[in-house]
């Protein structure tokens, strides 16, 4: 069933990865996307996103995207604990994500609390 859903998409996949770097670009800016992607500590991550893109772009869908979601999150990785910290102030997310348990394992998983 996914297999099918999956050959149903592949054009909202390619569409995606255009959109998301456009995105990114009209965000921060042409330049320091460049600057932000040629990072010396994020080689390892943007290898492996751009090339989950290509593999996308070669008909190669899941592998494209499993190895997209591996260069992401060494990129995008640092910014985990920032967002975690903004969902536990909001009102109906923030009192799941602060629960006993549930935050113990946010707390183990973006590394510790923030100070702020």
């Amino acid at each position: 069933m996914f297999g099918r859903r999956a050959v149903d998409l592949k054009p909202f996949f390619y569409h995606y990865q255009l959109l998301f770097l456009a995105g990114v670009t009209f965000i921060i800016g042409f330049q320091k996307t460049i600057v932000f992607f040629a990072r010396k500590q994020k080689l390892r991550g943007t290898i492996c996103f751009f090339g989950g893109i290509l593999l996308v772009f070669f008909k190669w869908p899941i592998f494209g995207m499993a190895i997209e979601l591996f260069g992401f999150l060494n990129l995008f990785g640092d910014f985990f604990p920032v967002v975690i910290s903004f969902l536990r102030r909001l009102p109906l997310i923030g009192n799941v994500l602060n629960a006993p348990g549930v935050s113990h394992a946010l707390d183990k998983l973006t590394g510790s609390k923030l100070p702020v």
